[in-house]
């Protein structure tokens, strides 16, 4: 009898042990030191917002695979309509779409409660986007109501799977409270399963997903910062996707490695140096032109290279509907020495900044800091981790703060979130506003107004006509998504685009 049932349990360990290796589970590497929050309305870190695009949706959604404004889709919303001067929006919810866990049946209640609170400063940070939301209401469990106090550009990107956009369990929220950033409920394809601090974050698939359940049985998500170290555990077999360096000889290099393929697709995200104006002396006029000077965008695209890059001239990211060409003033050495010395610097001045130590930061202020110095403006750099660094630049400390985005692709969300006084850090709708730029809000505003579109588009050509004047940043250049994957990883769509810059990962996803 004993050895009857000792031959069960050993039967019952390898069957178990046979089970857990057929699992499916996708093994994918990102270059961070670890995760601060998994709360949509709160991060805008390039490696919170890739795993959290994998747990939640909105109420529309762009099609995996796509950027484009033209093709959003219906997530939990089936159908929407809007009256004549679209200030009145009606959405109607799809019926039986379940929460992750034993938190039910997402309706109309969620959606009031996590529009709201995206609009909430407290709770988001995207609330200055939802500036212009008067009310939301539930007039029945499976109708949504949105009247604003004034036309927005393109409001199906405001509530798409897309920061403030994410729908989020508003019971779960309200259980769990601050606790909620570290175990997310979202009704996207995969749960939170687990968070192993500065090590990975383990989703399980969602067997409920409207959608179907996924192949994948869930994903491993591993916080790896070191670009040596994230090739390395691809090569050993460790890893299946993996996000990739920026640059163009990596790239290349990767593409020759066998049963590999490298996806590099847009949105990019913008980086720019933002001039912060509250620190003398650049408050003045000059000393900021003086930096525009010094600083050669053409050198840096060389430097990171152009299969990955796409120059940038206005405040508004290329290809946004409502972007302008900005002749830009070339590179002048001389006249930057110059501007300094009128403004009282002959002898050259000294800035200090917050700067992210990732791959794709980094390297680049490095060479602008080289740049800088070539016209007496030493840049004494303080160099932290990703997650720091977001923290640092949102205390109002830094004289530049580099930063990279990818946003709706239309100019007013660039222009509200980074050039308007109330998205200015210290304000109470804070966003991302790190120059204090104000000299645009008029434009800004009538334009979120103008029904017209030849009349939006002249105001936002205003806009950055008066931003560019003001010199409150030094646009840079687009830079593309780059993440490697085994050729056995089938996402399951064409990818072209990603808006959360990352390859999104489906219920249709598999791995040979």
């Amino acid at each position: 009898m004993r050895i009857a049932l000792l031959g069960m349990t050993v039967a019952l360990a390898i069957a178990a042990t046979a089970a857990k290796a057929e699992e499916k589970l996708l093994r994918v590497g990102m270059d961070i030191v670890d995760i601060a929050t998994l709360d949509p309305h709160r991060t805008s870190s390039t490696g919170e917002k890739a795993v959290i695009s994998w747990m939640f949706g909105g109420l529309v959604r762009f099609p995996p695979g796509s950027a484009d404004p033209a093709a959003i889709e219906g997530d939990l919303a089936e159908s929407w309509e809007h009256s004549p001067d679209g200030l009145v929006w009606t959405f109607k919810l799809r019926p039986g779409v379940r929460f992750h866990g034993d938190w039910g049946e997402a309706t109309s209640a969620d959606v009031v409660y996590s529009l709201t609170r995206a609009a909430d400063p407290k709770r988001s940070s995207f609330s200055s986007t939802f500036a212009s939301i008067d009310k939301v209401e539930a007039p029945d469990p499976l109708t949504v109501r949105i009247t604003l106090k004034e036309p927005v550009p393109s409001l199906l990107g405001l509530v798409s799977n897309y920061h403030g956009g994410m729908i989020v369990s508003a019971k779960a929220d309200q259980a769990l409270g601050e606790g909620f950033k570290l175990k997310p409920v979202g009704f996207g394809p995969f749960a939170f399963a687990e968070h192993k601090t500065q090590s990975e974050v383990r989703l399980k698939a969602h067997d409920g997903y409207y959608r179907g359940k996924p192949k994948l049985d869930g994903i491993v998500y591993r916080f790896i910062k070191s670009d040596s170290s994230r090739e390395l555990a691809y090569a050993s077999g460790e890893l299946d996707l993996f996000s990739g360096k920026r640059e163009q000889r990596w790239v290349e290099r990767m593409r020759q490695q066998p049963n590999t393929v490298v996806d590099v697709f847009g949105p990019g995200e913008f980086r720019t140096v933002h001039i912060n104006m509250r620190i003398k002396p650049l408050d003045d006029r000059r000393v900021r032109e003086a930096l525009y000077r010094a600083i050669d965008v053409a050198q840096l695209i060389k430097f990171v290279g152009a299969d990955v890059t796409t120059p940038g001239n206005s405040a508004v990211p290329p290809g946004y509907l409502g972007e302008i060409e900005i002749a830009r003033p070339a590179p002048d050495i001389a006249k930057a020495k110059a501007l300094l010395a009128e403004a009282g610097f002959p002898q050259g001045l000294t800035l200090k900044m917050v700067s992210s130590s990732i791959s794709a930061h980094l390297p680049v202020m490095e060479v602008i800091q080289s740049q800088l110095k070539r016209a007496g403006i030493t840049l004494e750099m303080d160099v932290v981790d990703h997650t720091t660094y977001h923290a640092q630049i949102r205390k109002d400390i830094s004289a530049l703060v580099f930063y990279g985005a990818a946003r709706f692709p239309v100019a007013d969300s660039y222009l509200s979130e980074f050039y308007h006084s109330r998205a200015q850090i210290g304000a109470p709708q804070q966003a991302t506003n790190f120059s204090h730029c104000s000299v645009a809000d008029a434009e800004i505003d009538a334009a979120r107004r103008e029904p017209d579109p030849a009349k939006q588009k002249a105001l936002w050509r205003a806009a950055q006509e008066k931003i560019a004047a003001e010199i409150c940043s030094v646009p840079l250049f687009d830079l593309r998504q780059v993440w490697v994957r085994r050729a056995s990883l089938h996402y399951g769509y064409k990818l072209e685009g990603a808006l959360n810059l990352a390859p999104p990962i489906t219920e249709a996803t598999t791995l040979e």
